[in-house]
C-alpha cells in the first residue's frame, strides 16, 4: 500500500490529506476496517483504473466516515457524510466516478469541502503543482 497525499481545493482554501492509496482488489475489500482510530486529516484513497458506478459499505468498518466520490479530473462528484460504522447499507456514487476519498467523519465539513471541489492528486488528472 503506497502512502502519499491529496491536496483538496474548497472555498476555505487549500488543504492537505496524508492518504493510504488503495489499488489493488484486497486493498479495495478492506479498506479502512478494523482501524480503532484515523489520524487527522488522513485517508485512503481508492483508485479505479477507469471511469465507473462505485458502491462500498461500511461492514467492520469501526469508525464513521465521510466518503468522498471523485470524477475524473479530480472534482468532487458526491459526499456521503458519516457513513455509519458497521452498516451494510450499501453506499453509491450515482454517478461514473474514478476515486474515493475516506476520511473521518466531520472533516469534509470542517474542511468546507462541496460537490464541485477539486481533489489534486496525479492519478486523477489533476496532479499539484
Amino acid at each position: 500500500m503506497l502512502l502519499d497525499r491529496v491536496l483538496l481545493q474548497t472555498a476555505t482554501g487549500t488543504h492537505v490529506v496524508g492518504v493510504r492509496i488503495a489499488l489493488t482488489l484486497a486493498e479495495h475489500q478492506r479498506g479502512l476496517q478494523f482501524l480503532d482510530r484515523l489520524p487527522e486529516e488522513t485517508g485512503m484513497l481508492f483508485l479505479y483504473r477507469r471511469p465507473r458506478e462505485v458502491t462500498m459499505w461500511m461492514k467492520d468498518t469501526r469508525l464513521p466516515l465521510d466518503m468522498v466520490f471523485i470524477r475524473p479530473g479530480g472534482a468532487v462528484h458526491r459526499i456521503e457524510r458519516s457513513a455509519e460504522p458497521y452498516s451494510e447499507r450499501i453506499i453509491a456514487s450515482h454517478g461514473s466516478v474514478i476515486a474515493v476519498l475516506e476520511i473521518a467523519a466531520g472533516l469534509a465539513e470542517r474542511l468546507g469541502l462541496q460537490r464541485g471541489d477539486r481533489v489534486m492528486h496525479r492519478a486523477l488528472g489533476s496532479d499539484p503543482a
